[in-house]
């Protein structure tokens, strides 16, 4: 049942690259505060090359367990990647390159189309032009991810059945979709990016979002919940702001209902969590706290 929801996933997300063997260039690599930093650039899709951060412990004797990081939007389309090293202003210090690689893991993160190094184009005028050629820009995003997944699991410093996933906001989306059409992720961890699209239309938010995220017909086929049922019954950890006003408190609650009860039918509560904090659109010490131990706990 699984395999046929995915690929009815997979065929919402458009026209998608024919897998073609990975290449990595390692542009520099760099020691800074007990991690070293490789800036690569990759070959993941066959259209434009994706510039990378590898982050690993400077200490590390063996093969780490991974996480792939999925940066946010933000508006900030200059950043990207870079949120990884130099975290962000709505994000915990210190950068998740400092702690994730202080607890033993190993990081990688992407730039995604129009980001960071990837900038040049608008937003929207890369969801129109890929809109016309058949693409999504949603699905070109989510293939760059699987195909860094790919990458990451090549790596002989990753033990390649460790890698988890965690992102904040457009990241954290990132991360749960991520999880749900990939069993190769075995932890999940988003932050303020619980939405449910059906909630965005009914309470008149969806201009709240980004052009990015919209991929035709999804609300005819899927639920924000129907799509995360797919991690299940795998570890999923979704931190959430009450008063985060991009993900409605209405649609939280309804994802949780739901995947609540799918994770009891499986026998896996306890892989299931959601911690609210008091607050908005930004991550809090209590989320980042959260994070860490769920991570430490499943990865």
């Amino acid at each position: 049942m699984k395999d046929e929801k995915r690929k009815q996933l997979f065929r919402l997300l458009g026209d998608l690259p024919d897998q073609r063997p990975i290449s990595a260039e390692a542009l520099c690599i760099e020691k800074r505060e007990g991690h070293i930093i490789e800036t690569l650039l990759l070959d993941l899709n066959g259209y434009e090359k994706v510039p990378a951060y590898f982050v690993k412990p400077e200490s590390a004797e063996g093969p780490c367990p991974a996480v792939l990081f999925q940066h946010s939007h933000g508006g900030r389309y200059d950043r990207g990647k870079n949120e990884l090293i130099e975290g962000a202003d709505y994000l915990k210090a210190p950068s998740y390159a400092h702690e994730l690689t202080s607890l033993g893991y190993s990081i990688l993160s992407i730039d995604h189309w129009g980001f960071g190094d990837r900038r040049g184009k608008a937003e929207s005028e890369i969801f129109k032009e890929m809109l016309l050629t058949g693409r999504v820009m949603w699905g070109m995003m989510i293939y760059d991810s699987l195909r860094a997944l790919d990458y990451l699991q090549s790596r002989p410093d990753v033990l390649s059945d460790r890698i988890g996933t965690i992102g904040m906001s457009m990241g954290g989306l990132m991360a749960w979709w991520t999880a749900a059409l990939d069993d190769r992720i075995k932890v999940c961890v988003d932050l303020c990016s619980q939405v449910d699209h059906h909630v965005l239309i009914k309470t008149q938010n969806l201009d709240r979002h980004g052009f990015y995220y919209y991929v035709p017909s999804l609300a005819k086929h899927f639920s924000a919940s129907e799509i995360q049922s797919l991690i299940t019954p795998r570890p999923h950890l979704s931190l959430v702001g009450e008063h985060d006003r991009l993900t409605p408190a209405e649609g939280v609650g309804k994802i949780e209902k739901e995947l609540t009860a799918v994770y009891a039918g499986q026998g896996a509560s306890e892989c299931y969590q959601v911690v609210r904090s008091a607050s908005g659109h930004f991550e809090t010490a209590v989320m980042r706290h959260a994070a860490v131990q769920f991570l430490q706990k499943w990865l």
